[in-house]
């Protein structure tokens, strides 16, 4: 049984993280399994709660990938992808838009204003804070490389953090849809792990925390004593050159490296389906996930 030194212990333990992150600027891209578990969802908001409680400015920037398909399929539109990116015409343009700030965004942003943590829901288009471009698709055929048009995907050409540090500056949490305005006002969907690069670079944030549905990076996926703990930029990329960073990692590790080089001080691939890992992860010695840094 759980005693009170036991948890006299916990907060013991967690006092010298408090103290060096309170004030810091912690980047969170939620997504996976804990946007999909309730269980999940009510532990990813009381970790962002605690966290805004002891004074650290947490962000969220989130995905909602499945939920665009499932709506998709509900008017009877399918859903196309070209090396993983969604093919976006205007009318998925419009339903991602409508589900990823309508829906998602609103429900986090509730979520933690009911335990009285103060979020407000933003996207890109707000105040101009994403500036985008179109992102071509990249692919293979016949043995050669080739873009191909997808529509209203973009990628980020800027961040205008303003709007954010004046919101963190009031004591707000901004929760971020993945949605940019290009210069003509057109919107554009783009990944929600490289918004969150992006915005933790452009913040020069103390940690990037990605939530995603593995428990880290493994010499070999197979073999779990193979674990890797930390991670340098320059392993990192020897690692994707070498075959052992591949498939849905790759994304997620350029999002940690593109975040380094912009300024972010560590950046972290965190098992989003484990209870708590946003607390484990900054408030513990041992922390989880793994780790990359400069």
């Amino acid at each position: 049984m759980f005693s009170a030194k036991d948890t006299a212990d916990v907060l013991v333990e967690a006092l010298p993280y408090i103290q060096e992150f309170s004030g810091k600027t912690i980047v969170i891209k939620y997504g996976g399994n804990a946007m999909i578990s309730d269980e999940l969802k009510t532990k990813v908001m009381q970790d962002i709660t605690l966290m805004k409680y002891v004074g650290i400015r947490p962000i969220i920037v989130h995905g909602g990938g499945p939920d665009i398909t499932g709506f998709l399929k509900k008017i009877g539109k399918k859903s196309e992808f070209v090396s993983g990116l969604r093919v976006t015409d205007r009318e998925t343009m419009e339903v991602a838009e409508m589900v990823l700030i309508g829906k998602v965004n609103s429900e986090i942003v509730n979520l933690l204003n009911h335990r009285g943590a103060r979020a407000i829901g933003l996207s890109g288009k707000d105040a101009g804070l994403i500036q985008a471009k179109k992102k071509l698709a990249v692919v293979h055929e016949d043995g050669k490389i080739k873009t191909v048009d997808i529509g209203f995907v973009g990628e980020v050409d800027e961040i205008h953090t303003k709007v954010l540090e004046d919101l963190m500056d009031r004591g707000y949490i901004p929760v971020i849809s993945p949605i940019g305005v290009g210069s003509a006002g057109e919107s554009y969907n783009i990944n929600a792990d490289y918004v969150a690069a992006k915005v933790a670079g452009a913040l020069k944030a103390e940690k990037l925390l990605l939530l995603t549905d593995v428990e880290g990076i493994y010499k070999n996926y197979e073999d779990k004593s193979t674990f890797i703990t930390t991670l340098t930029k320059s392993e990192a990329k020897g690692y994707i050159n070498n075959g052992i960073i591949a498939g849905g990692m790759i994304p997620k590790v350029e999002a940690c490296l593109c975040a380094l080089a912009e300024g972010a001080q560590k950046t972290y691939i965190l098992d989003g389906r484990l209870p708590h890992s946003l607390i484990l992860e900054v408030f513990t010695s041992q922390g989880i996930g793994t780790e990359i840094i400069r």
